[in-house]
């Protein structure tokens, strides 16, 4: 069978819903085997810049000559995304066969992260990679890839999300995010609020693991160059130019760094030319993704208050006359604190629904918008909302194109002409 009957099959499993556990998961790894145990795993938790750490870190790897897997979720145009070795999707076919076995031994009711969890193991194993940098899901502890042994834990700032399955605390949500380390394995951890890392060094201490935290034992700065400055546990590097664009991929780019020192006290060596050459040659569509044209658009998936903050924050190193809204947020967020960093610095908003489930409604978010203080559009579609934008462009402006990691994934589809699949998980 294709991939695409494949997928419409595991799409089905998102009617189990979301189930935190790693019962279901380590059965269906038995049943395949246990591919999970022919590489090592550096997992990568937290709420904010998960995705652009895990692709500097798995960069970085990969120029050690590490065959090196990376997985992440979700996609942003399409399902292979999610599993990559060496920089490079796993092939359809590949993935169709591998599915199609994950499927059929599933046990009863595992949930559609969970299959796609046991599907990049069985990818990776195959495809004979070294190591895997796992990007979680939006737990630790429960998380199915939990289920893979780490030799390493990497924690980006935590901040609240999904409250309604990791807690209502910012020490709760903490608690379950850093309860993936393993006993005596390191955990490097990015800026914290402090409550958050007096509960990852009390984790760490009850484990056994070592705790190399940010603004500490490393930090990273601009220089006005425009070239960041790693000062890292053993190393201090100058003039590095991180492949993703974004202020913000500072912080990102030094827990990489940080990690790839790690690594080698684990018995993997990577040195100074891999540690530049890798954080060069990383890439994260959808994170400050500028399309050049007139206007150009900036396409970034903040879907938090504090993603919104740093995109914000980031906004300061672009010229434009005017900044334009296209923004599309999921129901379950809050809206009115991810807009509040970004409505002051836009001229008008062009509000729109992605095609998934769980999009706010264009109308419902348009009125907001206008409540912040800004005129705002209804445009239904992503695609209207984007030609909204642009017939209402003058020379100079800017499109910013943000809300939802699938408010960006509609919009690179639309822009490129191909297939979108909205599929959260």
């Amino acid at each position: 069978m294709s991939l695409a009957g494949m997928l419409e099959k595991l799409y089905a499993r998102r009617r189990f819903g979301i189930r935190p556990g790693l019962v279901r998961i380590r059965l269906l790894l038995d049943r395949l085997g246990n591919p999970e145990q022919s590489f090592r795993s550096i997992h990568i938790v937290g709420t904010n810049g998960k995705g652009s750490t895990a692709s500097f870190l798995s960069s970085i790897l990969k120029e050690t000559g590490q065959r090196t897997a990376l997985f992440t979720s979700p996609h942003l145009v399409s399902f292979g995304e999610r599993f990559r070795i060496n920089g490079q999707q796993v092939e359809s076919e590949q993935l169709a066969a591998r599915l199609d076995r994950v499927l059929r031994l599933a046990p009863d009711q595992t949930t559609f992260f969970e299959i796609v969890t046991a599907l990049a193991a069985c990818c990776f194993a195959e495809q004979k990679a070294d190591i895997a940098v796992m990007e979680a899901g939006m737990g630790g502890r429960s998380d199915a890839t939990a289920a893979l042994p780490g030799i390493m834990t990497v924690i980006t700032p935590i901040s609240l999300d999904h409250c309604d399955y990791l807690g209502s605390t910012l020490e709760q949500i903490a608690t379950e995010k850093a309860g993936i380390i393993e006993a005596g394995s390191p955990a490097i951890v990015g800026l914290q609020p402090k409550e958050v890392l007096e509960t990852i060094r009390t984790i760490c201490q009850r484990g056994s693991s070592s705790c190399q935290e940010a603004g500490q034992a490393f930090s990273a700065a601009w220089n006005s160059d425009g070239t960041l400055e790693y000062h890292g546990l053993q190393l201090k590097l100058t003039g590095l130019t991180p492949g993703i664009s974004g202020r913000y991929q500072a912080e990102n780019a030094a827990l990489a760094l940080a990690a790839a020192e790690t690594v080698t006290s684990l018995g993997l060596p990577v040195n100074q030319d891999a540690l530049r050459s890798g954080l060069a040659a990383a890439s994260w569509p959808g994170r400050m993704e500028l399309i050049p044209g007139e206007p150009p658009l900036l396409l970034d998936g903040a879907h938090n208050p504090a993603g919104a903050a740093a995109l914000a924050a980031a906004l300061a190193d672009y010229r434009f006359s005017r900044l334009l809204l296209v923004t599309g947020i999921m129901a379950d967020k809050n809206a009115h604190d991810i807009l509040g960093a970004l409505v002051p610095l836009a001229n008008a908003c062009f509000c729109v629904a992605p095609s998934v489930e769980r999009a706010m409604d264009d109308r419902s978010l348009a009125a907001l918008v206008e409540n912040l203080g800004i005129p705002a559009m209804a445009c239904g579609s992503v695609a209207n909302g984007i030609t909204s934008a642009r017939l209402a462009s003058a020379p100079g402006d800017l499109i910013l194109i943000c809300g939802s990691l699938f408010t960006v994934g509609e919009a690179k589809a639309c822009l490129a002409g191909q297939h979108f699949e909205g599929i959260r998980g």
